[in-house]
């Protein structure tokens, strides 16, 4: 059974006078998944999600949310009742409490008693601000503005979320707590496609990432198979022998790529192109030969390495 697309575009494009933000990318995101799109300033990620959010028209190309194709010149008001956006830098009625702020929001989206306050506690139980309803919005932390923000977005119950880098300026702790609603927000059923410089927050977060340079989507596939195409395997060992014995070993094994010392150290850090099964085989020739090892672990390259990696492959 194939999944339901929640995002499908076909040859978006937009233009602004001589500049293309975005060109022609055909972007398609399944329901349920959280969606992480990568670039760096400048490489259409706003205008992309924007012209998704309604809120820029594409200059050319089409767009369909959950197979229903968005009307371009039309208000399309049966598609924004389904998608929640978050733009960077959307402004707070910072006179406001917590509670009357929620309840205009959704007054606006028409949320009739008894379902609105019921919606309003339940949205404030999720980003864990109920003990601070009846607090004015200007003495609310950076964290928790953001927080609400995502609540607003939320009041609705849109089936699709656009967030447009959400944890940007965020420290660790508000970062993590923001982390965890998105997960909440994902096994309650929501598709989220969402923008962010912190990639580490991403790895953890998706399941499927994008990666846009220069308005067009040059990588979209899931975390998994990037991982498997792109991520190079990689063994720290350490020994309380010699180095060169070490390396002079390795030197015999075919799938050791290359390998650095780190300075100062009886560290290695090898690149390797076997698996779990040759990482062990790996570590027994060495035992084999008698070599005192103290340390052997096997990683994988993150997620950032490889975006720079591949942003390399673009510019060269």
């Amino acid at each position: 059974m194939v999944k339901e697309l929640a995002i499908r575009t076909c040859g978006l494009t937009k233009q602004f006078e001589r500049y293309i933000a975005v060109n022609d990318v055909d972007l398609e995101i399944q329901a349920g998944e959280v969606y992480g799109l990568i670039g760096p300033n400048g490489a259409g990620k706003t205008t992309l999600i924007r012209m998704l959010a309604t809120a820029e028209e594409p200059t050319t190309g089409e767009i369909y949310i959950n197979g229903d194709r968005m009307v371009r010149d039309k208000s399309n008001p049966t598609m924004k009742r389904r998608l929640g956006y978050l733009p960077d830098d959307y402004p707070l009625y910072e006179d406001l409490t917590v509670w009357d702020y929620l309840d205009y929001f959704a007054r606006l989206y028409r949320l009739r008693e008894p379902r609105r306050t019921q919606r309003l506690h339940e949205v404030l139980e999720l980003i864990q601000l109920g003990n601070k309803r009846n607090s004015l919005i200007s003495t609310l932390s950076r964290g928790m503005k953001q927080r609400l923000s995502l609540a607003r977005t939320i009041i609705h119950e849109p089936i699709l979320l656009l967030l447009d880098e959400p944890v940007s300026g965020l420290d660790p702790i508000a970062r993590m707590q923001f982390r965890e609603i998105i997960k909440a927000l994902q096994e309650a059923g929501m598709t989220i496609l969402i923008s962010s410089h912190v990639l580490s927050d991403l790895a953890e977060l998706c399941t499927s990432v994008g990666i846009m340079e220069l308005g067009f989507l040059v990588e979209s596939a899931s975390l998994k198979q990037l991982y498997q195409r792109l991520a190079r395997q990689q063994i720290m060992l350490s020994t309380l022998g010699k180095i060169d014995v070490v390396i002079s070993e390795l030197k015999n094994y075919p799938l050791v790529e290359e390998w650095e010392v780190l300075p100062g150290t009886n560290n290695l850090r090898v690149n390797f192109s076997g698996d779990q099964t040759a990482c062990a085989e790996l570590l027994r020739s060495l035992i084999q030969a008698g070599i005192p090892i103290t340390d052997f672990h096997c990683t994988q390259e993150d997620l950032e390495t490889i975006f720079l990696k591949l942003g390399h492959k673009q510019a060269s």
